[in-house]
Order: C-alpha cells, then structure tokens, then sequence
C-alpha cells in the first residue's frame, strides 16, 4: 500500500507536537521526557520557548538584572584543553589589571545604579592572588551604603580560600562544571591532578556548604557530547540544587586542543539553538533561579542575549573591563571586542531588552529568589 508522503508527514509533526504538548504539562520532567524536548523540531521548540517564557515572568518576572563583568586577569594556572587563556598557550599576551582599573570599573557599575559586578579571571591559588581578591571584595563593599552583589568566578580553591572570601562580602560564586559526564569533563581536560571531576564536584558542594549563592553551568555543543549528556546536564543542575546557571555555546579556539575535533562539531548555528533550548528547559524545570544571558551568544548572533532574555534567562554580564585588555581576554574564537563603557553601548543594551520584553533591574542585587527562599528561616 502506498502511503501519501505529505499526510504522514503532517501526521507525523501532529502526533510529536502532541507529544511535546503533553509533557510541557507535567510537573516534573524525566530524563526521556527531557530528549524528547532537546530533539524537538522548530515548531515544537516555539511552544517549549513560550513555556519558557510563561514560567520565567511568573517566578522571577520579566526584569533583567546588569553584572558588571571585570575580566581582572588572564593569567591561569590551568591547561584546559578548550579555553585561550590556558597556560600553555604562548599566542596571547598575557595581563593582570591594576586593583586601581578594578576599582574604577566597580564604581562605573555602581554609579549607573547596577546592584552587582563579577570579578573573573584565569585561575590562581597562590598567596599573593588569594589576598588580592580578598582585598578587592573588601574595597568593592565599601563603595556603596548599600552592599553591593559581588560574584566571584575564579575556578577551584581550597574551602579556607572560599571562606576568606565570602567573610570579605562576596555573595556569590560560579563554578561551571562545563559537563556533568566525568567521561567528557576528562576528554576536555588534561589527564593529571589539577583537573580532576571529583575535585570540582567537591569545590561545588564547598562553596554550597559555606553559603554563597552557587552557580553552575556546562558548555553546550563540545566534540562528543550528546543529547543524553545535555538531559543529565539539566538533571544533575535540579539535583545538585543551584541557585543560577551560566551556560553557553561551545566555540572552538584554534589555538587549544580541542580545536583537531572541530570536524565533529555541530554548525555553529545549531550549537546556538541548541543553547538555547537548554536555557528555555532549565528555566521551565528550575523556575526561580537566575539564568545568565552569555556574551558567546552574542559572538554567534548580535542580538543572542536578547534571545535569551525572551526564553527564560534573566541576567546580563556587560563588559566593563578596560578596553585593552579585551583582546586579551580571549576564551573563544570570535569572542565580541565591543567598548562597553560607552554610554551609548548600555542605551543601546538597555532598550534591546525592553524590546525583549523586560525592564532593567536598576539599583537591585537581583539575588536568586531561588536562594532566598530556601533560606529565609
């Protein structure tokens, strides 16, 4: 019997559109539920950003909060095998911005009445960084009557170092798993002890411990990774309890390891839609934690973090490091080299997320109501 290719396909799209209908109304989702999601087509995956959407403006609203990001230096002590400021890579010049240049991109975020910034950095465990930091939270609280967010994304320290800092008046600190496979995490790292799963698994569960605001995130789209890795991705994130999430596109860099296996990489469009249908499905499974819309989304697409403030991610990081050291500070290929103290830059920013449909946050932290509400006895 011939079968009419036109009526099964549009019975086919019927039934999965079905599908996905019927597990946008559950409650909890499981892991099968979650590949169905990942794997749904363009039309499918509009109903699951309008859910998305829907999830995100009940249980945090439709604002935007600004992080002032200070890339303060990109010196690092480690040789991850897909990142441009690994140690071993000796095509970058290398920088460590003044406590002074710190300082003064911290006053620019709270002048303009933004309630937090982020300082960031390649990674350092060394005396004289550890006392640094802590003497750069210290300056940064005394800024403002009103204590300042102040979140910290300095990779792995031992529990003391963590606990300095969050007695100086840091709040916050993310430490990205980058993937919650431990297979894939070592085929993304050098195989000896300064890049070890377990040790990142217990640096996460210190920082918890120790009560800052924890966040996590994964890289979406890296040589080997599946579909299944992303639905334990998400999972492992509800388990583990964050509080927020950075999460963006895997971008190749030419000059790391990882850039041989840029053949079984998906396009570079794909990655970005897959992105964001992980923001869209972490928002709708963990309703009221902070999403960060990520700058490799805007090194992909102009206006991909607006994107992402549409399907459920809540937070900006502009960039208020100096201008010099941009270049510099290069992760990825094609990471945006823009001049973000401008005043015309945060206009322009400002008004691509109204039309996104959220207000700007001014003058709040924007802390996780996620974290609030689990500690608020």
């Amino acid at each position: 019997m011939k079968i009419n290719l036109y009526f099964y396909t549009r019975i086919r799209i019927l039934f999965n559109m079905s599908n996905v209908r019927e597990i946008l109304r559950k409650q909890s989702f499981s892991k099968e539920d979650l590949l169905i999601l990942l794997n749904a087509d363009d039309k499918e995956t509009e109903l699951i950003f309008k859910k998305a959407a829907d999830v995100k403006a009940k249980y945090v609203g439709n604002i935007t909060y600004f992080r002032g990001l200070i890339e303060l230096s990109n010196i690092c002590s480690k040789n991850c095998l897909y990142c441009g400021i690994r140690r071993e890579n000796r095509l970058i010049k290398r920088y460590n911005a003044t406590d002074e240049e710190v300082i003064n991109a911290a006053k620019y975020a709270l002048t303009r009445n933004w309630g937090s910034v982020v300082l960031q950095s390649g990674e350092r465990n060394d005396k004289e960084f550890i006392e640094r930091i802590e003497k750069l939270i210290k300056s940064i609280c005394s800024l403002s009557k009103t204590k300042p967010g102040i979140t910290l994304s300095l990779g792995e320290q031992p529990e003391e170092t963590y606990k300095k800092w969050y007695d100086a008046g840091a709040q916050r600190y993310l430490l990205r798993i980058e993937s919650s496979n431990k297979e894939l995490f070592d085929k993304i790292h050098p195989n000896d002890k300064f890049h070890n799963y377990d040790y990142r698994l217990e640096s996460l569960r210190n920082i918890k411990k120790i009560g800052y605001m924890t966040g996590t995130g994964v890289m979406v789209g890296l040589p080997f990774q599946t579909l299944e890795d992303l639905a334990d991705d998400l999972l492992f994130m509800q388990e583990f309890d964050i509080d927020m999430c950075g999460m963006g596109p895997y971008i190749e860099h030419e000059d790391t390891p990882l850039y041989k296996y840029k053949d079984l990489l998906l396009p570079i469009e794909k990655r970005y839609e897959l992105t964001l249908k992980m923001i869209a499905l972490l928002r709708i499974i963990m309703k009221d934690i902070n999403i960060a819309s990520v700058t490799a989304l805007q090194a992909i697409k102009p206006t991909g973090r607006e994107e992402a403030i549409k399907i459920g991610a809540n937070v900006i990081m502009p960039n208020i490091t100096p201008v010099k050291y941009h270049e510099s500070y290069n992760l990825y290929k094609g990471k945006p080299q823009i001049a973000p103290e401008t005043d015309n830059y945060i206009k322009d920013l400002e008004k691509n997320i109204q039309n996104a449909g959220d207000d700007v946050g001014y003058g709040l932290r924007g802390d996780s109501l996620h974290f609030l509400k689990k500690n608020k006895n």
